[in-house]
């Protein structure tokens, strides 16, 4: 009888450690699958306007603007897409901004150092566009956010040979104390002359 007693509970013991084990197999398993659950996740779709950056350099102060830039994509652009006498983003998504840690002369306006939002407004060819130098940072690109200006300031336009599929911006014809900010999108270039300034 004793003998019974000690073999049916070293059977149940047996069970339990058989029971244990499992469960920890089982739940090793389930860590080791993990990482492959995770990697077989799709990657995230680039953006359509994916994120630039264009900087320059004057007199030692550090001039940036980060904008997206949009492309054609068979659409009209100019004004279609992108209308006259409307304050337009000047990019997509994230408003375009200007960082620089100098004091600017862009175009007619005084910049101090610090940082901006550039918008533009368009205009039909044979009249000149308008930079829009704006005080109010860190909004998204629409809308426009009136009453902000630190000012506006004419543009030089010109028509590009041939159509540029994606919008940029860049600092053209550089030298140590000025450049040029070009803005280049279908078959439409605007400039305006930037100079380091006391």
């Amino acid at each position: 009888m004793i003998a019974m007693r000690i073999l049916a509970r070293c059977s149940t013991l047996a069970l339990a450690f058989a029971c244990f084990a499992t469960l920890g197999a089982s739940a090793q398993m389930g860590t080791m699958d993990m990482p492959a659950k995770q990697a077989a996740k799709p990657a995230a779709a680039p953006l359509a306007s994916p994120p630039a950056m264009a900087e320059t350099t004057l007199d030692g102060a550090k001039i940036t603007i980060h904008y997206n830039s949009p492309a054609m994509r068979g659409r009209k652009i100019m004004g279609g897409l992108v209308p006259y006498g409307k304050e337009w983003r000047t990019g997509a998504n994230p408003a375009t901004t200007l960082v620089t840690t100098g004091n600017l002369k862009i175009g007619t306006l005084t910049v101090p150092a610090g940082t901006y939002t550039l918008f533009t407004l368009p205009a039909a060819p044979g009249t000149p566009w308008l930079l829009i130098v704006s005080k109010k940072t860190g909004e998204w690109g629409i809308p426009y956010p009136a009453g902000n200006d630190l000012g506006r300031t004419p543009m030089h336009g010109a028509k590009l040979p041939a159509l540029q599929e994606s919008m940029t911006i860049s600092f053209e014809k550089s030298t140590k104390h000025s450049t040029e900010l070009h803005i280049k999108w279908e078959t439409t270039e605007e400039s305006v002359k930037i100079e380091a300034a006391k």
